[in-house]
């Protein structure tokens, strides 16, 4: 079976990885990870709804989210051997990097394959693990600190997961039936009991807000992002995110066509909406360049949450928003890199004239901006436009008045900042300091990838995406 095969060679690269004192070895090690995730990922595609190691299946839901981040894992990687080519990382630390690295994509790999709210469940606790080796790998007070506020938040998180767990459990025996499958919530559905499965939805929802990065969930990760190095604040800020989704979505399919169907949508809501005012709030004022692209990144996650909240034609364009988000936000975060490197600084008052200082940087800086705050040409446009569809087709003017609003505002703010940064004289003397254009190419090719997605979706990815959203009522 592949996943078992991609189970023990991930497990056997970690090792090697932690172990290695070779930059050589470990490029190898790399290569033949991605190799193995590419593997999995195409054999998935072709082998849709079937199951493996009992635990794992290839469902639309968990392909979409796997081929978003097999696409970024490739750039994440080489991203990730530039960022460790630096004097101060030494072999000891670029080996718990890769280590880490290669564990938190395999942990989010199985983790959006998994059919059981269980398995789910473990490999979200092993993203905490290795997310938390990756922030702290700076080994500053400040880094200390991101990590452990990031490790308490997520084992609360995960604690109210677990419960939710036991809760679902409950609620299932109720019904006659052991297992914790997926499969097994969904076709129980209708004689489930309320109560039981009420509480669970509550305290699963809760627990994964902290990954999707939701109120009140939402400040441990906007640390880890700011902390971590930007390569992993890419993945933090994109793939991570979407395992959040992913648990949140398949227990509401399960309540999705209960009379629990509308109280837990109300739930989801009224959290995006909060959600969407603390971005707000937070953006309009943020200083740092790595915090507010971390916020751009929960206002996105609360668009994809009420898309959850709008039938199948909202879930379809939250999938696809989704899709797009991941590339560009890691494509911005891996673009940080020339900016830290330009100015030394990730305060935006410390800088300007980006234009002058790399001007192809600059272009591609601005067509990830364009990208990000769906602006046409950008994908997002067009999977924002749908959700908004999707909310006035069933009459939600309020909710969309209330989002449309907020939306402009942080657009505002947002343009405001990458303004400042890119045409706007800087503050202080900058030393021009040399940053290749080739290093940019991969960001635009993700900006590009995402904008032509919005415009001509592939038809076996709307097939994905229109599978997917027939998963909920």
């Amino acid at each position: 079976m592949i996943t078992a095969i991609y189970l023990a060679a991930a497990f056997c690269i970690v090792l090697g990885l932690a172990f290695s004192r070779s930059r050589a070895l470990s490029d190898l090690l790399g290569v033949l990870f991605l190799a193995a995730q590419t593997i999995l990922t195409v054999h998935g595609l072709a082998n849709l709804h079937v199951t493996e190691l009992q635990y794992f299946t290839f469902d639309s839901l968990g392909l979409v989210l796997l081929l978003a981040l097999t696409v970024i894992s490739y750039p994440s990687m080489l991203h990730s051997r530039i960022y460790l080519r630096k004097p101060m990382a030494d072999l000891h630390s670029s080996a718990v990097y890769n280590a880490s690295y290669v564990l938190l994509i395999s942990a989010m790999t199985l983790g959006y394959l998994a059919n059981h709210v269980a398995v789910t469940w473990i490999f979200t606790e092993i993203t905490t693990l290795s997310a938390a080796m990756l922030i702290y790998h700076h080994r500053s007070k400040l880094a200390l600190e991101a990590t452990w506020k990031y490790v308490f938040v997520c084992a609360v998180s995960i604690c109210f997961v677990f419960v939710g767990i036991l809760f679902i459990s409950l609620a299932l025996l109720h019904d006659g039936c052991s297992e914790l499958f997926y499969t097994d919530l969904v076709a129980h559905k209708e004689s489930l009991n309320l109560f039981w499965m009420r509480l669970g939805f509550v305290f699963l929802f809760a627990g994964y807000t902290a990954k999707l990065g939701l109120f009140p969930m939402f400040t441990a990760g906007v640390d880890a992002k700011d902390k971590a190095p930007a390569p992993a604040g890419a993945l933090l800020a994109s793939a991570l995110m979407n395992l959040g989704f992913c648990g949140i979505c398949r227990v509401y399919a399960a309540v999705s066509g209960t009379p629990l169907g509308g109280w837990a949508r109300a739930v989801m809501m009224v959290t995006a909406l909060l959600t969407l005012f603390v971005a707000t709030i937070y953006m309009a004022r943020i200083g740092n360049v790595k915090r507010m692209l971390a916020y751009s990144g929960i206002e996105h996650m609360a668009v994809v949450t009420l898309g959850l909240c709008f039938g199948r034609a909202g879930l379809m364009a939250a999938l696809l928003h989704i899709v797009m988000h991941t590339f560009v936000k890691s494509g911005l975060f891996f673009h940080f890199t020339q900016i830290w490197r330009t100015y030394g600084s990730k305060m935006i008052d410390d800088m300007g004239d980006y234009f002058k200082l790399n001007p192809f940087g600059a272009l591609v800086l601005l067509f990830g901006f364009i990208s990000i705050a769906a602006i046409p040409p950008s994908g997002l446009f067009f999977s924002e436009l749908l959700v908004f569809k999707a909310m006035l087709a069933e009459g939600s003017y309020l909710i969309f008045g209330l989002t449309a609003f907020m939306l402009t505002v942080l657009l505002w703010a947002f343009a405001r900042s990458m303004f400042r940064i890119i045409f706007l004289p800087a503050s202080r003397p900058v030393e021009p300091v040399k940053n290749s254009p080739w290093e940019s190419v991969s960001q635009l090719l993700l900006f590009a990838l995402a904008a032509y997605i919005g415009f001509n979706p592939p038809a076996f990815l709307m097939e994905l995406l229109r599978e997917a959203a027939s998963m909920i009522a």
